[in-house]
């Protein structure tokens, strides 16, 4: 009985043994091994499974991905002396975990140096540059500059261009950020994967102000165009009243000259029929002006030898 207790001591001895001998390291994690507080061997980086002296020698797990730091927003002075809250962030990772070991330890520490570097770095750069320099990456054309001048002279546009055009950029300004944190922060065996501008804006005091005039300018763009569209209006109006005119002009000419064919056609057709007895056409028409202006009121004093009343003279005789 004895020995069989014995023997269940020694296998569960043995288990711990085993146990605290052997670790796991998976593919976010690396490891530094130390012995009475000092590095033992190289970090392990690798995922699987290792061995260690069990009870003296210890494991650090430190993460091997991408880590996130969120800087605070801060009130930074540009180079043209304009005040602006800039907000940044980072993307960073250990890479030499010995390093990072004896120097900060731990994340908890390391997030407080990135603080105490990168944020310096941010306020340096910044304020080596002017506003437009931290806003723009690119010199691509802003239209909205060209509307806004409305009839200004081509030489004002060009200078209002040059006014925006940028030397450096918002890109290179966060490369030099980054470097410049770099250099500070290999020590610790921490690498810098990207450092980007996540927001820049006015300070409070002039951010009314600058809405104001953005309005404005927004105003002075709409005003224009209405006028431009009133402008076109009207013409487009003129040119309907134009072609109207136009229309009606070649309407009334193509009636006249039906008209005219067809009276021509008629007194081409009168005359053909009154050629046939011209004594007869010119009673008839005698008569008809005799019905139109004879009646039971009517006095005439006309000569016995009066053309207009030979007809009658006749048909007394």
């Amino acid at each position: 009985m004895k020995v069989k207790g014995i023997l269940i001591v020694a296998l569960l001895a043995a288990g711990l043994l085993v146990f605290a001998s052997t670790y796991i390291v998976d593919e976010t994690e690396q490891v530094v091994v130390t012995q009475f507080g000092k590095v033992v061997g190289q970090p392990k980086t690798k995922p699987g499974l290792y061995f260690k002296v069990p009870f003296i020698q210890l494991t650090t797990y430190f993460p091997k991905n991408l880590l996130e730091w969120d800087g605070d927003p801060g009130q930074i002075p540009t180079l043209d002396k304009t005040y602006i809250w800039v907000d940044t962030f980072a993307r960073w990772k250990i890479v030499d975990p010995v390093k990072f070991f004896q120097t900060v330890n731990n994340t908890v520490r390391a997030m407080a140096r990135l603080d105490d570097i990168i944020d310096p770095a941010v306020r340096n750069f910044i304020t080596s540059y002017s506003l437009i320099e931290a806003v723009r990456r690119t010199n691509r054309v802003l239209d909205t500059y060209e509307i806004g001048l409305g009839q200004g002279s081509e030489k004002d546009l060009i200078d209002l261009r040059s006014k925006f055009r940028i030397s450096t950029g918002r890109e290179k300004i966060t490369a030099g950020i980054r470097k410049q944190a770099q250099a500070k922060l290999t020590p610790f065996g921490i690498k810098i994967v990207d450092i980007k501008i996540k927001r820049i804006n006015y300070v409070e005091s002039v951010r009314k102000s600058v809405y104001n005039r953005m309005i404005a300018e927004r105003k002075q763009i709409a005003a224009k165009f209405r006028s431009e569209g009133k402008g076109e209006a009207q013409k487009i109006l003129g040119e309907k009243e134009r072609d109207l005119k136009q229309i009606e002009s070649q309407a009334y000419r193509s009636a006249q000259e039906i008209k005219g064919k067809a009276d021509a056609r008629t007194t081409k057709l009168y005359a053909q029929a009154y050629s046939v007895d011209p004594e007869f056409y010119s009673f008839i028409k005698s008569l008809e002006v005799y019905k139109s202006a004879l009646d039971d009121k009517t006095s005439l004093v006309l000569s016995t030898q009066s053309d207009f009343l030979k007809y009658l003279q006749n048909y007394a005789k």
